[in-house]
């Protein structure tokens, strides 16, 4: 008898838990952990790590968070150096061609 009431009581907590949530939702709050790097310090790290004097362990010191967090947001970094500098490099136009005649 006990067990059917504790049961029956949780699921009234996770039914209103539920439904604040959704409310919270509605009313366009943002729920769970704030990201660790905004967009700007993501933009920053790229233009920083392009430069080959610059470490992934001083890049992530000067924007005050861990070496894997600067992995886990420029993902770019996996693959190597160099795929970095392809990712943040503009691509060259193509010279134009002159026929000889």
């Amino acid at each position: 008898m006990f067990a059917a009431l504790a049961e029956f009581i949780r699921e009234l907590i996770v039914q209103g838990t539920n439904e604040g949530l959704d409310a919270a939702r509605a009313r366009g709050a943002r729920l769970g952990r704030q990201p660790a790097m905004t967009e700007e310090q993501v933009r920053h790290a790229r233009d920083l790590l392009a430069r080959p004097e610059n470490t992934v362990t001083s890049t992530a010191k000067l924007l005050g968070v861990s070496r894997n967090t600067i992995y886990n947001y420029v993902p770019e970094l996996k693959g190597g150096r160099l795929t970095l500098a392809e990712a943040t490099s503009t691509p060259e136009l193509p010279q134009p061609t002159r026929s000889e005649e």
